[in-house]
């Protein structure tokens, strides 16, 4: 019976120390296979910094946003699009159809591409269309803070309201003019169909002869189009939906009676030289939420940060007393960083109706203050030579993190090297940056992204240096201590 009391108290003892254990699983560190040994440190102390996003490049996206979205906590965010047009043939002439022509309808049709975020339920939007009074330079490079000068006349069909509900997943019936046959009805793409009036292009094509020699021509003589979306009621939240230019088109529907002869025919003029205006922050935070803007304004710490697509919001990321994280006058030669992860979490209750964003990009800046991958993030594509590991502790994109997780509401970045080189003074701890990317970037060539991109929408708030919140951000690391 001795014995036995023996072996059930130690039992107990063994169980109860077991439980006191932090589990490496709950902090998001590897389990199974990859089970690392060595103590856990949570470090906390890291300031957090709410800052406006670099100027984005916005020369021909293959994403291009159309937005108004009131965000019920960020505020206001317009994007427009500036885009010149191109004759059927591009370089070639247009020739005119022989005899007398009606113009039926002039329809753009703007094809959706994956990555609206908004309103599909309660909003209801309507595209206006302006002539451009600049024409688009093929050979110039626009940024999303240009402000385009823009005729103040409107293109719209004025006998057709044009007014529309989102619907990217959903395609769409058409009647597809067969020239010399019966037109059919097919199922298309999922599109935004925008009825203009019938003088504006017909005028150029039909009716002026020297517009229609060849597409600078056309060109010169029409600038180009300029694209604003507006919510139906100015109480609707709206939204970003994203358009891919590539596919789509302005069409003339037009009837031709040659000597008693009748036909239908259809001109496509496609987009060309196209840019992005995004009125999210320029010039002043007019149409920020007070909320974001003391975030920005603040000089302390944020207990709540924000991240915003379209090149919005990012947030600058510095550790302090990172060399004293393990205790003042540790010798850091005797530790090692087995594994260090970065953890942000949404704030609680900011995911509804509005998920976070799927993915988000972390990068530091070197001393031209240019974008650099961390050690664990460092690689690069090339269509030659594939992808290209730039440092050893770079195990892949998926392994860096970013991804949103749902089930915990939180984002993991690795930063193991990173953490290694700010400990050795290899690096510089002046911070990293935390921000928006798009998303088919990395599952298309598996680089982690850092450049700034308006080809995605949406926002992420989350739990900055709040110390009352267990949500905080916070720095999990496994390490060693060899004496």
């Amino acid at each position: 019976m001795k014995f036995i009391r023996l072996d059930l108290l130690t039992l107990l003892i063994s169980l109860f120390i077991l439980g006191s254990c932090k589990n490496q699983n709950e902090v998001g560190l590897p389990v199974g296979d990859q089970q690392l040994n060595g103590s856990l440190l949570v470090y906390d102390n890291i300031v957090v910094k709410t800052d406006t996003d670099n100027v984005s490049t916005a020369s021909n996206p293959a994403q291009t946003p159309l937005a108004s979205f009131n965000d019920p906590a960020l505020g206001l965010t317009d994007a427009n699009i500036a885009s010149s047009l191109n004759l059927p043939t591009a370089a070639a002439s247009y020739t005119v159809p022989t005899g007398t022509i009606t113009t039926d309808s002039v329809i753009m049709e703007l094809r959706y591409t994956q990555g609206f975020y908004g309103d599909t339920l309660n909003s209801r939007y309507k595209v206006n269309v302006y002539q451009l009074d600049e024409k688009p330079s093929p050979s110039q490079l626009y940024y999303a803070n240009k402000e385009w000068k823009v005729k103040t006349t409107l293109l719209n069909d004025p006998a057709r309201t044009g007014i529309f509900n989102a619907r990217p997943n959903t395609k769409i019936k058409v009647t597809q003019i067969v020239k010399g046959g019966k037109d059919t009805l097919k199922n298309i793409a999922a599109h935004i169909r925008v009825p203009l009036n019938k003088t504006f292009i017909p005028g150029f094509l039909f009716n002026t002869p020297t517009a229609v020699t060849s597409n600078t021509a056309f060109q010169n003589a029409t600038n180009g189009i300029y694209l604003d979306l507006e919510r139906s009621q100015t109480s609707e939240i709206g939204g970003t939906m994203m358009v891919n230019l590539d596919s789509s088109s302005v069409k003339v529907y037009y009837r031709v009676n040659n000597a008693g002869a009748l036909d239908t025919g259809v001109v496509t003029l496609p987009f060309n030289v196209s840019a992005a205006e995004v009125r999210n922050k320029y010039a002043d935070l007019r149409n920020y939420s007070a909320e974001v803007k003391s975030a920005i304004s603040s000089t302390t710490s944020n207990d709540v940060f924000y991240l915003q697509g379209l090149a919005g919001l990012r947030a600058k990321l510095t550790f302090p007393n990172v060399k004293t994280m393990f205790g003042a006058g540790v010798d850091l030669n005797t530790i090692a960083i087995n594994r260090a992860e970065l953890v942000i979490t949404a704030k609680p209750g900011t995911d509804i109706p509005f998920a976070p964003q799927p993915l988000l990009t972390l990068y530091r800046l070197d001393l031209a203050k240019q974008r650099q991958r961390v050690p664990d993030a460092n690689a690069t594509y090339s269509s030659t030579s594939g992808l290209t590991p730039l440092d050893a502790r770079f195990f892949s994109a998926a392994a860096f993190g970013g991804e949103y997780r749902s089930d915990k509401k939180e984002y993991h970045f690795l930063l193991t090297g990173y953490l290694q080189d700010l400990l050795k003074g290899k690096l510089e701890n002046e911070g990293l940056y935390v921000g928006t990317i798009d998303v088919t970037n990395r599952l298309s060539v598996g680089v982690v992204d850092v450049a700034p991109t308006i080809a995605t929408a949406g926002r992420t708030i989350a739990v900055g240096s709040d110390k009352s919140s267990p949500y905080r951000i916070k720095l999990n690391v496994i390490y060693t201590k060899n004496n």
